[in-house]
């Protein structure tokens, strides 16, 4: 467990607060042994997944087989729909060992459109691509031009270009859209707009990252996403996907495992009464439960759950709250980066901007603020250590732990939170010593999943000519 150290002003905390502050420490922290029986589980699901639907992992066949070379050329667009944001992308493949260039816009994706008809959405996505396609003249639009579509939400996939929705994640819950192809439903709507877009192919954002990091370094074999959500895919052998009742002219497959939903059932993570708080307040209570220990839309709401309770005890600012501490979603996960960044030890200035100036706590001590980064520290270190064996159960099942292996990761948390990385790769050494540094990497595939996109849409497209 991590070890609890107070350099506190004038005075050690006293003897209520750090009994407070130990308690937090145990029941945030997660043990080595806990890790190895999560990992253990994670094994057992994902056996399960690969066998028969209706598994807690998902463990989907992605129709992504073969490896890109680094060698493909041509222009493409992608069009990313994961969190906050959409981005629509335009990518000049130039080969060469993976050269490329790209153009690119973002859009802020309404609260209101997250949850209304999934017709307003895909209308809306429609707009924002003719947008972005207009800003060039209408010189491209001779002939259709080949898009990849990153939909980073449960997709039952049925071919590389259709799919139908799970369900929603992500804290978006748009009607009419469940069980429904998401292709055809934003292939109408650029028929709708006029615009001669062909969606060539469907792509979870997890599976965009692990092919764009690909691209670039062919040793790539798993993609992960530690950003707004969390998911992970790999490259599994044809002969262990057991459910799999198409042909099998090729030697293996990409798995996206949607291991966001990992432990639903509440058997081996180490959940608390402020996850308990997170997920009954959730719009989807009691699912993806993996997801709401990990992924930046909910890190930040752990984290004001454990100030509250100790604003309750009256341990923190002497009793007093605030209306926007007190809000769900108070309390963002990008203000975890600015605490945790916050290394000014005599005043914590910036720890005191974000609860002050931003959150409107009336007023803090810097043992305040001490705490309250201490927390922080406790919420993004467990999410560190379960990324981590999220990818060593992965490693472990593929038989690449013991081989020289490259995990591509995009995301937020990952890229943004002070210390992530170094702690996920603290974590492998627990379980596998020292010398696993040598053979596992982690590689930063920044937006890559609309660059997976794009050369996945490429890959279709080929394809479907060729036929």
């Amino acid at each position: 467990m991590a070890s609890v150290s107070y350099t506190l002003s004038h005075r050690l905390p006293s003897a209520s607060i750090q009994e407070t502050l130990q308690k937090l420490s145990l029941e945030l922290d997660v043990s080595t042994d806990r890790i190895r029986t999560i990992i253990k589980q994670f094994n057992i699901e994902m056996e399960k997944g690969l066998d028969h639907e209706g598994a807690t992992l998902s463990m989907i066949p992605s129709f992504v087989t073969g490896r890109p070379t680094g060698m493909e050329t041509g222009r493409y667009l992608a069009l990313d729909l994961g969190g906050t944001n959409l981005r629509v992308c335009e990518f000049d493949l130039q080969g060469q060992g993976g050269k490329y260039s790209v153009r690119q816009q973002k859009y802020i994706v309404s609260e209101q459109l997250k949850s209304g008809e999934m017709r307003y959405l895909c209308d809306f996505m429609a707009d924002c691509v003719d947008n972005f396609i207009s800003e060039r003249g209408a010189d491209h639009l001779v002939e259709a031009l080949q898009l990849g579509f990153t939909f980073s939400f449960p997709v039952f996939q049925t071919g590389i270009n259709r799919g139908t929705l799970m369900h929603w994640t992500k804290g978006y819950n748009c009607t009419g859209a469940v069980n429904r192809d998401v292709v055809v439903m934003l292939q109408d709507a650029f028929l709708r707009k006029n615009l001669n877009i062909h969606v060539a192919a469907l792509v979870n954002d997890t599976v965009g990252t692990l092919m764009a990091h690909t691209y670039l370094y062919p040793e790539t074999t798993i993609g992960v996403i530690l950003g707004s959500g969390t998911n992970a895919c790999y490259y599994e052998k044809m002969t262990g996907i057991k459910k799999w009742k198409y042909g099998s002219d090729f030697d293996d497959m990409v798995i996206n495992t949607e291991w966001g939903a990992f432990d639903n059932e509440r058997r081996v993570l180490p959940l608390t009464m402020y996850d308990n708080k997170l997920d009954r307040e959730s719009i989807n209570p009691r699912q993806q439960v993996f997801e709401k220990m990990i992924s930046g839309v909910y890190l930040g709401e752990i984290v004001r759950n454990a100030i509250i309770y100790l604003v309750d005890q009256r341990i923190l600012f002497d009793g007093q709250s605030s209306r926007d501490l007190n809000k769900q979603w108070g309390l963002e996960t990008a203000y975890m980066t600015t605490i945790l960044a916050d290394n000014d030890a005599f005043t914590l200035a910036s720890t005191q901007h974000v609860l002050q100036d931003i959150l409107m706590v009336p007023s803090t001590t810097l043992q305040d603020r001490q705490v309250v980064k201490h927390i922080c520290e406790l919420v993004a270190r467990r999410a560190a250590r379960l990324s981590a064996a999220g990818i060593a159960a992965i490693l472990s099942h593929t038989g690449d732990i013991d081989r020289p292996s490259v995990v591509a990761i995009d995301g937020s948390i990952y890229e943004f939170l002070p210390g992530f990385e170094a702690q996920m790769l603290d974590t492998l050494k627990e379980l596998f010593g020292d010398t696993i540094e040598d053979r596992v990497k982690f590689g930063l595939m920044k937006d890559g999943s609309g660059f997976g996109a794009a050369i996945l849409a490429m890959v279709a497209h080929r394809t479907t000519r060729s036929s």
